[in-house]
């Protein structure tokens, strides 16, 4: 991937930061937390093989009364 440098006051980074979504709040923190990035690979594996072990809920099951 090739390398870009910007030059950005701090005040236009709080700004930036104060725009953005929950969503991107959430992913913003997943990118810069090397734990948490770790924990999430570990569960998605984990998730990926209870599926294949038919562990989980089928949609029907999920979303039924």
């Amino acid at each position: 991937m090739p390398k870009v440098e910007l030059q950005v006051g701090i005040e236009q980074i709080a700004k930036v930061l104060k725009r953005l979504s929950p969503g991107e709040l959430e992913t913003l923190e997943i990118l810069l937390n090397p734990e948490l990035r770790d924990k999430l690979k570990k569960r998605r594996e984990e998730a990926k093989i209870e599926f294949e072990q038919g562990k989980t809920l089928s949609k029907e099951e999920l979303f039924s009364n």
